[in-house]
């Protein structure tokens, strides 16, 4: 089995090439190898080889107000991006399955859980829009082509990942926060969060997320959400890693003149629980949060 993944250096991407390069033959593209800012660059490296998967992982994002500054570059970037990973999809690799990684921010803001059919529909949260729709965009690609040219693809839409290994810059919020409460352990650092910490925001264990999208690499023509369709409050999870890090949680302050986002998301797992086995069970929360902290004490010591 030969495997093409591109972002394979992201914290998504470390973590799946370790299942992956486990059961079949990995090959990389990123910025230093078959960069995907150009077509050729895949042709040319790759040459005659021939993929049964094609893991799309590559994007342009961050965390923290960086869609809102960056909208041009994301919108050109990200589109560049997937353009050319369809393009040589079709062109060079009919035979493979493309499976893509979409955004829970490509949903319209809701207090529902939200559901597969409904990525497309209404308008994303304002601030984050340029970049959700660089993944509908992808995601209508992706279909268009499949229709057109009888090619396969999965199209998963996750929310927020967490777990060990991560980068320790990123600022991603929960990475973020155990940063800030550990500064405040252990450094006196005053720790502030954005907004009011009663928006709602949605985590799933990243070790869950590569089980399932191997369990799930066969299945054909989908999306699937992968969320665990349980939300928390920011407020909740300083208290997870308060209780972690022992650090008083009423220190905490909340500045509430910061960009925020969607108060509430949360994706809808009942697709995903239909077509995984019976016997898969979520990573607790308590338990995903203490390897976490746990890899970035050991990693600061």
């Amino acid at each position: 089995m030969k495997i093409l993944v591109t972002g394979a250096t992201g914290f998504l991407g470390r973590h799946l090439i370790k299942k992956l390069s486990k059961n079949g033959e990995v090959y990389l593209s990123n910025t230093k190898q078959a960069n995907l800012n150009n077509y050729h660059n895949l042709c040319e490296y790759f040459g005659n080889n021939k993929f049964d998967y094609i893991y799309h992982l590559a994007a342009k994002t961050k965390a923290g107000d960086y869609c809102l500054t960056h909208k041009g570059e994301q919108w050109i970037d990200n589109q560049i991006l997937n353009t050319n990973i369809l393009k040589y999809w079709v062109e060079k690799q009919p035979q493979a399955k493309m499976i893509c990684m979409g955004t829970s921010c490509m949903f319209e803001p809701s207090d529902l859980p939200m559901t597969e059919d409904q990525c497309l529909e209404g308008n994303p949260d304002s601030g984050l829009l340029t970049y959700a729709f660089t993944k509908r965009m992808l995601l209508v690609g992706m279909q268009s082509i499949a229709e057109q040219y009888g090619l396969k693809y999965l199209y998963f839409i996750p929310s927020t990942l967490y777990g060990p290994d991560f980068d320790l810059n990123d600022s991603h919020f929960i990475f973020d926060l155990i940063k800030k409460i550990y500064n405040g352990k252990y450094y006196e650092k005053d720790v502030v969060l954005w907004g009011d910490g009663y928006q709602k925001r949605e985590l799933i264990f990243i070790e869950d997320v590569v089980r399932i999208m191997w369990d799930l690499r066969d299945s054909e023509n989908e999306i699937v959400n992968l969320g665990t369709g349980v939300d928390h409050s920011i407020r909740d999870f300083a208290s997870y890693v308060c209780n972690c890090i022992d650090y008083d949680q009423e220190k905490i302050f909340y500045d509430r003149t910061k960009y925020t986002g969607a108060k509430v998301k949360i994706l809808s797992s009942n697709k995903l629980l239909s077509l995984m086995p019976k016997d898969f069970n979520f990573t607790p929360l308590d338990l995903g949060i203490n390897y976490t902290v746990d890899y970035y004490l050991s990693n600061m010591v």
